[in-house]
């Protein structure tokens, strides 16, 4: 099991780092694509109000078809040249709403840890379809804005809350911190996840051109701390979320996509919610 998660994951960053590297922004941008169609098909076996269905991986394609047509609309358009132009250019009020939905409405959902519901919710659904829709948008537009540099910054946040929770969760952990959603996990490690989040981004701060440099241009270090544990706290948000998702459909893994790992949500569970704000707050510095 444990060769076949690392297989898995060489040759998932192998792709990832050959996408970034490209000349054109088309592969990464397909990549993202490929990545939001599968999430969103796997997101919706878990939340459709009849399973099976045909319709999540309808949905799903369909989905795709609109991210590869908006993003041919994108290609001949001038870099962004305002805070306010990439804040438009993401979504605007659209996924503004969607951060403001992730941090009040699924955090509520998150404490209350209602596991024993039916997984079936249109308004779950509908709401899938619209956080992958917002994250994908804020991660293409990051990316055509600033480059590859500068996104990858951004999931290495991501990446270090994850790594950082598991092994902090596992030496120091003793308090669960959502025991009926998912009772590994414990508030050490998530203190841990946040910590070591919030000291890379202060410490990127210093490389031009990676997410904390952007803010660090526009607030104090001591401020982009705080946010950047803003961010790594949501993201365990999406992590949980999903995990009640999978409780109420009552299954362990969202797919078997990625052998070893699950499915691509499962993958990228922390990337939805924190995508948007880190947009927004990209916007907002590039304000100043």
């Amino acid at each position: 099991m444990l060769k076949q998660r690392v297989i898995t994951a060489i040759v998932l960053l192998a792709v990832l780092l050959a996408a970034l590297l490209a000349p054109s922004a088309w592969p990464l941008v397909i990549l993202l694509a490929v990545a939001a169609v599968c999430a969103l098909w796997e997101w919706l076996r878990l939340t459709w109000t009849r399973r099976p269905s045909p319709i999540p991986l309808v949905v799903a394609v369909l989905l795709g078809i609109i991210m590869c047509s908006a993003a041919a609309q994108w290609a001949p358009l001038p870099p962004v040249q305002s805070g306010l132009e990439l804040f438009h250019r993401g979504g605007g009020w659209l996924t503004m709403g969607m951060a403001a939905v992730w941090i009040v409405g699924i955090t509520l959902l998150v404490v209350q840890g209602e596991t024993g519901r039916a997984p079936g919710s249109l308004v779950l659904s509908v709401f899938g379809l619209l956080a992958v829709w917002t994250a994908w948008v804020s991660l293409t537009q990051l990316y055509l804005a600033y480059g590859a540099w500068f996104l990858v910054s951004f999931l290495a946040l991501i990446w270090l809350a994850d790594i950082a929770a598991y092994f902090c969760g596992k030496a120091f952990g003793k308090h669960k911190l959502a025991p009926r959603v998912s009772p590994g996990k414990t508030w050490e490690g998530a203190l841990g996840g946040v910590v070591a989040a919030a000291i890379w981004v202060c410490a990127s701060a210093f490389w031009e051109g990676s997410f904390g440099h952007v803010l660090s241009q526009r607030w104090h270090l001591a401020l982009v701390f705080i946010i950047a544990a803003g961010l790594a706290a949501v993201s365990i948000v999406g992590d949980l979320f999903e995990s009640l998702l999978k409780r109420r459909a009552n299954v362990k893994d969202s797919s078997q996509l990625l052998p070893g790992h699950g499915g691509v949500y499962d993958r990228i569970d922390a990337l939805l919610p924190t995508a948007p704000l880190a947009l927004l707050l990209t916007a907002a510095a590039a304000s100043s």
